[in-house]
């Protein structure tokens, strides 16, 4: 990671991105990452993760509180001195959503 690493269009740097990824790790701790596609057009690798999950509590604002759910994420890293320096990530909330409902 770029130590000026950026999450959606938000500068938060390699400390702010580790607290991010260590915050979703409590959030769910059975978090896997099963990337089903990756794609790679320099600078930007595009990819398709998976997750089957069980958070302990809200996620994305929603009360999910130990439901096991299934969603995807699109994820864009954009590469700038050989480290991700962006990330753009779309997560499919609606599925999640539909699953707790």
């Amino acid at each position: 990671m770029h130590a000026e690493v950026a999450h959606n269009g938000t500068r938060i740097g390699l400390s702010g991105y580790r607290e991010m990824l260590e915050g979703d790790v409590a959030a769910i701790p059975d978090l896997f990452f099963d990337v089903r596609m990756i794609l790679y057009d320099g600078p930007v690798i595009a990819s398709r993760i998976h997750f089957d999950c069980t958070p302990v509590g809200p996620l994305f604002g929603l009360p999910v509180n130990w439901r096991r759910v299934r969603f995807g994420e699109n994820v864009f890293y954009e590469i700038e001195e050989g480290r991700i320096w962006r990330v753009w990530s779309v997560i499919d909330k609606d599925a999640i959503r539909q699953q707790i409902e």
